[in-house]
């Protein structure tokens, strides 16, 4: 679903969903929670929607479908590999620290596998993007500058399980690291978090010299 395609109307409930959805979990929250926060009658809702499930997965894709073009985009750049890799992770930290109840919501509730069926069109999201990191790896592998046995599939958790264990624990680190305004917590994950797991994962990408 793609921005263009929604109304102020479909936008606003959206909004008004994620900030519910975010506060109070999937569910915690009722189409009706969502309505009456955004003003907007019930039957409208579900009109738009269908159901609740159906809102969730118009709210993922409405949230990462440019997080896609920007991968894709990512692909045809004339970069060599690793570069393309490290890019590939500011893209990704970025726009989860930019959507952070979205992909709280995404990594720490929707674990089930009825949720996973009932969210078929973000799973197709999330095949597409590993497609385009697996381009991106075999792309230096057959340049002889990744090793042959990495596990593809695992390098986007191993990038989304740094940031998250972070995240999760954000009183902590402010604490240690002295992070006590919004701006250098936000510059901290930008940086030093960033660079990290791009070191982290071309550790795990490079052949040792």
């Amino acid at each position: 679903m793609s921005k263009v395609e929604l109304n102020d109307k479909k936008i606003q409930i959206l909004e008004v969903a994620e900030k519910l959805f975010s506060e109070k979990g999937f569910e915690g929250t009722s189409i009706r929670d969502i309505s009456k926060m955004a003003k907007i009658n019930i039957a409208m809702v579900s009109y738009y929607f269908g159901s609740k499930e159906r809102l969730l997965e118009a709210l993922l894709l409405y949230k990462t479908s440019d997080l896609k073009l920007q991968i894709e985009l990512l692909l045809h750049e004339n970069l060599e590999p690793l570069d393309k890799v490290n890019k590939l992770i500011e893209i990704y930290i970025n726009r989860i620290n930019c959507n952070r109840g979205i992909y709280r919501i995404l990594h720490f509730e929707l674990t089930s596998k009825k949720r996973e069926e009932n969210l078929a069109a973000f799973t197709e999201l999330k095949k597409g993007n590993l497609k385009s990191l697996e381009t991106i790896v075999k792309e230096g592998q057959s340049k002889g500058i990744f090793r042959k046995d990495v596990i593809i599939p695992l390098i986007t958790p191993t990038i989304m399980g740094t940031f998250f264990h972070f995240h999760m624990n954000k009183p902590f680190f402010e604490e240690l690291l002295n992070l006590n305004t919004e701006t250098l917590y936000n510059d901290y994950i930008k940086n030093s978090l960033t660079k990290h797991i791009q070191q982290t994962i071309k550790a795990l990408l490079v052949y040792e010299n």
